[in-house]
């Protein structure tokens, strides 16, 4: 194939492999590519360093959402659906190619992508990157290098012609976003379709604190994003509730009450799921909380206090039946085990009349009374 330079992009070579079809595609800010790549590095032996069939999943990047390394979005721009290139790529063009093949071998593992990273600005990150926990990953970020990347494009699909990740929302979308997730998670819950709902919910959250991450806390914008996010949270409690996910429900709700003490709601559903894992104490003192809170909520209270009492004493009497006989005496079992005016002693053994008497003492005979003798 003849081998031609990309315009206006120094250091690249491209050489198309198969012809594409069609005309070239329209590659505006949100649209979605999806694309197969292979990176090879540029030796004698042309060395494999990830492919993307080999992991079974092949690439999504959004147009204009900064990915990492930018020199995809140039390369995959001058190809036509269907078409498989290879592209050359100076080291100018690769520096950043380690970090972005972390978060892909990491995905393919069923890992977290930012596992290790702090939330601080780039320049401090780029202290947590000494190692990337894989060996040939570090070779490549201590000394960038050429690459190779061989790429097939499948498809590139307008900003409208797909379901957005939030990621790739822009403030507008998420905040049009919310409401409708908001109302399809309680439609879901309807239906008790409990983890369905559950997903909504948390999603529609997320939209809401990746706002809420660009504004300065506790100030108006904040606050107003903070109303929005309570209502969801408790919701999505509630379905955790319903999926018996009770310590996932301490934990938010715990996180939510630090934040707003006098929520009654939240206290409720914190006692639920203490009352669930036998937090007797805690249960009880956040039942106590939302009646205090919320007078309206005090049958509610006095509905799942009476529960619980129930539910402690059944297991106190299950757990004395368990324990029963287990620290008790052999002798206390022979005593209870003896018949009502039997003895427990075995046949023939020697009876006693009555007490033994002390060694040395002179015995009476048996037919001759002896005279009473005053104590003195």
């Amino acid at each position: 194939m003849e081998e031609t330079y990309l315009l206006n992009v120094e250091g690249v070579r491209k050489k198309i492999l198969h012809g594409g079809q069609g005309e070239l595609p329209k590659f505006q800010d949100g649209s979605k590519i999806t694309f197969h790549f292979q990176t090879l590095k540029d030796d004698f032996e042309r060395t494999v360093i990830d492919d993307s069939r080999e992991a079974g999943m092949p690439m999504e990047i959004i147009v204009g959402k900064m990915f990492k390394l930018e020199i995809w979005e140039t390369l995959l721009s001058s190809m036509r659906a269907g078409e498989v290139a290879e592209f050359w790529c100076d080291a100018i063009h690769t520096g950043m190619y380690a970090l972005v093949s972390r978060g892909m071998r990491r995905i393919v593992e069923g890992r977290d992508p930012l596992e290790g990273q702090k939330h601080r600005c780039g320049m401090g990150n780029m202290f947590d990157y000494h190692s990337t926990g894989y060996a040939d990953l570090d070779e490549l970020q201590r000394a960038p290098q050429p690459l190779i990347f061989i790429m097939e494009l499948f498809r590139v699909e307008e900003p409208w012609a797909y379901k957005r990740d939030t990621w790739a929302m822009s403030k507008e979308e998420k905040l049009a976003a919310v409401p409708v997730l908001h109302s399809e998670g309680n439609r879901l819950v309807l239906r008790k379709e409990f983890r369905q709902a559950a997903e909504k919910y948390q999603e529609a959250v997320i939209c809401l604190r990746n706002l809420q991450a660009k504004e300065k806390p506790w100030e108006e914008a904040w606050l107003k994003l903070e109303g929005l996010v309570t209502p969801l949270v408790l919701n999505y409690c509630q379905c955790q509730l319903e999926l018996g996910e009770y310590y996932e429900v301490l934990e938010h709700t715990t996180e939510l009450l630090q934040k707003h003490h006098g929520n009654a709601k939240a206290h409720f559903k914190r006692a639920k799921a203490h009352a669930a894992v036998w937090n007797e104490r805690e249960a009880r003192e956040d039942f106590a909380r939302a009646a205090h809170l919320d007078p309206a909520m005090a049958a509610a209270v006095k509905k799942e206090l009476k529960l619980l009492g129930e539910r402690v004493r059944k297991k106190h009497v299950e757990e004395r039946k368990r324990y029963r006989g287990l620290f008790s005496a052999p002798g206390d079992v022979e005593a209870r085990g003896a018949e009502p005016g039997r003895s427990a002693l075995p046949p023939g053994a020697p009876r006693c009349a009555g007490p033994a008497a002390a060694p040395g003492s002179p015995r009476p005979s048996s037919g001759t009374p002896q005279p009473h003798r005053a104590a003195t």
